[in-house]
């Protein structure tokens, strides 16, 4: 984290391809301790971002799956309600020496008050995603996966964590981080985040790739596949997203495609060949006839590159 050099390095050791748009942007939010808000289509690499980070920095990842009706109890905290019984029980049972020399029934009443806490202490507290990377000694990358997905309510709870990196619990008090997490949040852009939530964030939007981007990443997560057949996959897919498709393939289909290339052994995009992988890359069956009626012209397309061979180091 120490410059953006060496955190586009350490992304690329890990197998990720890291503009310096992106790398800034993580530089920054590292340094300011902020969260960094990345939104784009869905497959372009924003999840993989803060895996890829916890792995270059070394540090333990924590997720948190956002979807609508997600609350404190399943993100931020919850008792253990059955060692909170189990103590009830053995209270019941020491009663007597408990209240020890007690006498009466106001003295009686003021030894057991002073019991009464230890029900909501930490040693009941069940901590959840939140508050588990607030709780990491070496640190984290705390990644709040989809939050697009979430109801607005669940947005408003994560304001003071991601603004003092504390959280406020009635029954303890307030309990801050041991060290700050590098805080990742993910959106598909199903939904508009909160003004208040994006003022607390840097925002990086991460597009589909062009070509030549493309490329790189598929050269960098499946280094085997032939520099030509690369190339012409690529360009393929880039026409594919030309077309009105229900769901466009993203980064992600396009490595699986490559995947499978690989396995079948295949020297160019032959058409039955391409025929019969077009599930990989497409996820709705209009997608795939609409794709099946345009394929000579983009395996046109996709043949050009014999001419405009693009070289990648």
């Amino acid at each position: 984290m120490d410059s953006i050099e060496l955190i586009t390095s350490g992304f690329e050791e890990q197998g990720y391809v890291c503009n310096e748009k992106i790398a800034t942007a993580i530089y920054l939010a590292a340094k300011l301790e902020k969260p960094l808000l990345v939104e784009g289509p869905p497959g372009v690499g924003k999840t993989e971002l803060a895996k890829t980070a916890a792995r270059a920095w070394d540090i333990s990842l924590v997720r948190l799956q956002c979807y609508e009706g997600l609350d404190e109890s399943k993100a931020l905290y919850d008792w253990k309600y059955t060692k909170q019984l189990l103590y009830t029980q053995l209270l019941k049972e020491q009663l007597s020496d408990v209240l020890g020399e007690s006498t009466g029934f106001k003295d009686s009443m003021a030894r057991l008050h002073s019991l009464s806490d230890t029900f909501y202490s930490q040693q009941f507290l069940e901590p959840r995603p939140l508050l588990r990377a607030m709780h990491e000694q070496d640190g984290s990358v705390l990644l709040i996966d989809e939050i697009d997905k979430a109801d607005f309510e669940f947005e408003s709870l994560l304001l003071e964590i991601l603004s003092d990196y504390q959280v406020s619990i009635p029954e303890i008090g307030t309990i801050s981080a041991l060290k700050i997490p590098f805080v990742v949040l993910t959106s598909n852009d199903t939904r508009d985040i909160s003004d208040a939530l994006k003022r607390r964030c840097i925002h990086l939007h991460i597009p589909l790739p062009d070509q030549a981007l493309e490329e790189r990443i598929v050269l960098e997560r499946v280094p085997e596949i032939d520099e030509l057949l690369r190339q012409k996959l690529v360009r393929f897919v880039q026409a594919l997203r030309n077309l009105d498709l229900k769901k466009t393939p993203a980064i992600s289909e396009t490595i699986d495609w490559a995947k499978s290339l690989l396995l079948l052994n295949a020297g160019s995009l032959e058409y039955d060949l391409v025929i019969n992988t077009l599930n990989v890359l497409l996820k709705f069956e209009e997608d795939i006839e609409n794709a099946k009626s345009n394929l000579p012209s983009m395996l046109k397309i996709a043949e050009a590159c014999e001419d405009k061979s693009v070289k990648i180091s």
